[in-house]
């Protein structure tokens, strides 16, 4: 959290899923109720500055999604379907009827929307819905170097093979990226990352599992906005070019400048929810 972003009072909660699991949340700010739902490899705190920008019209509900933060363990049966009970959990506790994703938390939210009623608006930046087959070569070496302690040479594997990195990253040598990496992931945002890397996987073998459901997303009816990075790929942009047309009512918006990952850094997750605000208000 940056010293420079201006957060409301949080208050912690917790809402109690449909086999017993713990799903915390953190609540700050007044007005219509609102759910922020995270993605891979973050939790709840990575998104205060994007949620602080919010709170300024809703009443909003940061979710650590299980596996991370104050919510139970994902569990030995871990799958979506977990998650959308999870998400269900939230929402019946706090009677939101407004909701924000991203990244597979944005599978999270439109899966849900999917199945039940929940959402009167929904806004998405770059959701996990798979419209291209998943990368999978990757996780078979994530899972040993993880198993063997080596969480830098995991986290390498994970970032040359799921399909995000730029070109130049996925042929450098692990030797090199490892180096790199001991000096750039060493601080509080590493130690919040490090326990997840665990979580990380099942949720890309469960993001993986996804592919071909497409059309299945035809049944969410609630009016989205999906919001889309003027940084990322091509490929990708195309994607969610395809995911609107496959949605009944959908907007898709580009925000020049930002990434993947910008709903969860300090300068740029207000920029996300900005471009949010207008929609989540009905404007």
């Amino acid at each position: 959290m940056s010293p420079n972003v201006d957060t409301p009072a949080l208050r912690s909660r917790t809402a109690v899923s449909a086999d017993g699991t713990p799903i915390g949340y953190q609540t700050l700010g007044a007005g219509p109720d609102l759910l922020v739902v995270g993605g891979n490899l973050r939790t709840s705190d990575d998104y205060l500055p994007l949620a602080a920008t919010l709170a300024r019209s809703f009443t909003v509900h940061v979710v650590d999604r299980r596996g991370r933060g104050a919510s139970g363990p994902q569990g030995p049966e871990y799958s979506l379907a977990k998650e959308v009970e999870d998400l269900r959990a939230v929402q019946a506790a706090t009677g939101a009827r407004l909701a924000f994703g991203h990244s597979y938390g944005g599978l999270v939210v439109l899966e849900t929307a999917r199945s039940f009623p929940l959402f009167d608006r929904i806004a998405v930046y770059e959701p996990g819905v798979p419209c291209s087959p998943v990368p999978t070569a990757w996780m078979a070496p994530f899972r040993e170097r993880l198993a063997a302690g080596d969480h830098y040479g995991a986290f390498i594997h994970f970032i040359q093979g799921s399909g995000g990195a730029p070109a130049i990253m996925t042929k450098l040598p692990h030797w090199y990226l490892r180096m790199v990496f001991r000096i750039a992931f060493r601080g509080p945002a590493w130690h919040r990352m490090r326990p997840l890397l665990g979580a990380c996987l099942a949720e890309h073998e469960q993001l993986a599992a996804q592919y071909g459901r497409l059309p299945e997303f035809a049944d969410v009816t609630a009016p989205v906005l999906l919001l889309v990075g003027g940084r990322s790929k091509p490929e990708h942009r195309a994607d969610f070019a395809t995911l609107r047309d496959t949605l009944p009512d959908a907007t898709l918006t580009t925000v020049d400048g930002l990434g993947h990952l910008s709903p969860t850094e300090p300068k740029s997750g207000p920029v996300v929810a900005e471009r949010a605000l207008p929609f989540l208000l009905g404007r």
